[in-house]
């Protein structure tokens, strides 16, 4: 009886031990273990080593001074070790654990590898006589090798897309300025027709004179061919289209100008007392009258010009010949005066007064107005033609 059990307390016991062995055994699991060299065979310390297993990172860790490295623990199967170092380069390989195994040397190398070594080059270890070569596979550095276009060619053709782009940009600028020409010309129709057709009824019509008679005018316009009767026409303004120019403006427009006070001559006094003498005196007296029509033009600044001739049809001589153009600004009958001198010969009077503004008989004097911009608009005017007589 006694015997009986201690044969059973020594199976207990045998049993627990082996329970205890086994338990230690796989908790132990197995050992992956190598040394990492450059390509020259020098061993590298502070690599970085990756080791991952179905695409996750299983365990990491440095290599020490001697670039050897120990990874413990490790579950049976296929894992895949990364080593890097940042000057030396990098390095991967497969790796199947079914015990404990010591890949020997893994040499890092700049260039990287189509594919990951399979195995290393054992330096000892009971299961160094089972690894297989390392495996070095250069990998095609130039694009051709790879399969992708060569440089002449990308740069072929980015010079074609450079060109095709440049053609586009030209096309649309030259549309976007015909449309801008287009715009401007609905604008101020100004820019193409430079006659400007004022009408009785208050409309204007701009357009370009292509047949006029004593009864009717014929018109090109925006919108077509226009016949306008002609005693329905007020005035045609001739727009004159200038280069911008420093705007000059004459003192004659000044609205605040008032013209010199006439001289103080001697009145012509008659000895005779045949009235005849005095009534022949009256017939070949001065007569300044307009010679053909008053010209209306506007220029770049949009100043209106007036501009004509005067003649002396009389039998004296007229001094300060002037031209007085009396505008009508609206239809209520608010008006402005602007006066303009004829430019005549030079006379000195007796006073000591020098004028450019005398007329001898059957002289032809030219006057001209300029109506600035910030006069106003107007809807039209007439004109008196002055002078004085002094001998």
């Amino acid at each position: 009886m006694t015997l009986l059990k201690s044969l059973q307390k020594r199976f207990i016991l045998a049993t627990a031990v082996f329970m205890l062995l086994g338990t230690f055994v796989l908790a132990k699991g197995v050992t992956l273990s190598g040394r990492i060299v450059d390509s020259d065979g020098k061993k590298v310390k502070k690599a970085m080593l990756t080791l991952l297993s179905g695409g996750e990172v299983v365990k990491e860790d440095k290599t020490g001074g001697n670039g050897k490295f120990k990874f413990k623990k490790l579950e049976e199967g296929d894992y895949v070790l990364q080593a890097s170092h940042d000057e030396l380069g990098s390095a991967e390989t497969i790796i199947t654990l079914t015990e404990k195994k010591d890949i020997g040397d893994l040499a890092l190398s700049i260039e990287k590898a189509s594919a990951p070594v399979t195995g290393a080059t054992p330096t000892g270890g009971t299961d160094a006589a089972k690894q297989p070569d390392r495996v070095s596979v250069t990998v095609p550095q130039t694009m051709e090798a790879m399969g992708s276009p060569s440089k002449d060619f990308i740069l072929n053709e980015l010079n074609f897309e450079i060109k095709k782009l440049s053609a586009e940009f030209k096309h649309l600028t030259q549309e976007l300025d015909d449309l801008k020409a287009l715009s401007k010309m609905w604008i101020n129709p100004l820019t193409i027709y430079s006659k400007e057709i004022i009408l009785k009824n208050g409309s204007t019509v701009f357009g370009k004179i292509i047949y006029q008679d004593d009864k009717s005018l014929k018109v090109e316009t925006l919108v077509g061919y226009l016949i306008i009767d002609r005693a329905q026409v007020v005035r045609i303004v001739d727009n004159v289209i200038t280069e911008d120019t420093q705007e000059y403006v004459p003192e004659q427009i000044r609205e605040s100008y008032t013209p010199p006070p006439m001289p103080k001559l001697a009145q012509p006094k008659y000895t005779s007392s045949n009235n005849s003498a005095r009534n022949a005196s009256a017939k070949f007296s001065a007569n300044c009258v307009l010679v053909g029509n008053i010209s209306e033009k506007k220029d770049g600044q949009g100043n209106i010009i007036f501009d004509g001739e005067i003649k002396n049809i009389g039998g004296r001589r007229a001094d300060f010949v002037k031209v007085d153009f009396v505008f009508r600004k609206n239809w209520s009958g608010e008006t402005k005066t602007l006066t303009t001198f004829v430019k005549g010969s030079y006379n000195t009077f007796d006073t000591g007064i020098v004028s450019d503004a005398s007329m001898l008989p059957g002289a032809i004097g030219k006057f001209d107005l300029y109506v600035p911009q910030d006069f106003g608009a107007f809807i039209g005017y007439s004109y008196v033609i002055d002078w004085e007589e002094y001998q």
